[in-house]
């Protein structure tokens, strides 16, 4: 059934070298929205110049960008890598004009950069220098957020996001817009039939670095998660009760082997919502 909600509009601003980054806010934002928006009347839209932006003339570029996307924001989401972005008339870079017009307006900004590692040949310096430069402006600013990797960056910025919508004074009041909106809150139990093994394993991930591995080596079989082994011994049933469970998870599109050597699983964005579901249905 739909329900009333306040719509708040967050706004992704980052450069050209972080799409996955852009994908996984938008995948958090919907996964929010399933799990959260009921209870709190509160619905996360993301704000996108590859989305929301249409063709206009007559003004510079990123001025049509501001009055097309960055007016409307409520919260803007800011992630940076190895290159701060296409300088503009005022700013060193597009992104950059987005958050100090965003702050100057009193609405809240997350920042997060990328400590990922980057091949030295595929480095362009003056964007790295200027990135550089910028984050250590803005150290004495505020506070801001590393991650490691893809994984650490959604686990990070779930648990943040929550923190924000909780905490800050800006979503506490009138600020936002009345919708009706289709969201479903989650359901009792999630909606796939998993056995005893697997849902352990599939959150033990999801509350790590996303990873399931599956090793054979001298020493026998391991089956690792969340810094967990779970194959104790080398009894061969135990091994196979824990096999079972990947191939469950797998068969449920809930972990994924990207590279076909059935080594190293990673969770889906289907794999994280049941994970969530599964917590949620625990707590």
């Amino acid at each position: 059934m739909p329900y009333r909600a306040r719509a708040y509009n967050v706004m992704i601003a980052s450069p050209s070298d972080v799409p996955a980054e852009r994908n996984t806010i938008r995948q958090v934002l919907a996964e929010w929205n399933v799990i959260h928006s009921e209870k709190t009347e509160i619905v996360l839209l993301p704000l996108g110049w590859e989305s929301h932006s249409s063709p206009e003339m007559g003004a510079h570029p990123q001025d049509v960008l501001n009055r097309q996307l960055l007016q409307r924001a409520d919260l803007l989401v800011g992630v940076f890598w190895t290159r701060l972005g296409t300088p503009t008339e005022r700013y060193p870079s597009g992104s950059v004009e987005e958050i100090e017009e965003h702050i100057d307006s009193g609405k809240p900004a997350m920042l997060y950069f990328s400590r990922q590692p980057v091949m030295l040949d595929n480095l362009d310096r003056n964007q790295w220098d200027a990135l550089v430069a910028f984050k250590n402006s803005i150290k004495g600013r505020g506070l801001l957020e590393e991650y490691d990797d893809l994984a650490d960056f959604r686990a990070k910025f779930f648990r943040q996001l929550q923190m924000k919508i909780n905490e800050h004074a800006y979503f506490q009041g009138a600020a936002g817009n009345d919708v009706s909106t289709e969201v479903l809150p989650p359901s009792p139990r999630p909606s796939v039939s998993l056995g005893k093994e697997a849902p352990v394993l599939l959150q033990a991930a999801a509350e790590s670095n996303g990873t399931v591995m599956h090793l054979d080596h001298m020493g026998g079989t391991s089956v690792e998660a969340g810094a967990r082994n779970f194959v104790e011994g080398e009894d061969r049933r135990t091994v196979a009760l824990w096999e079972a469970a990947i191939d469950e998870l797998e068969r449920e599109e809930l972990i994924e082997d990207k590279a076909g050597k059935r080594q190293l699983y990673f969770v889906t964005n289907r794999g994280y919502q049941i994970a969530d579901l599964l917590k949620a249905t625990v707590e």
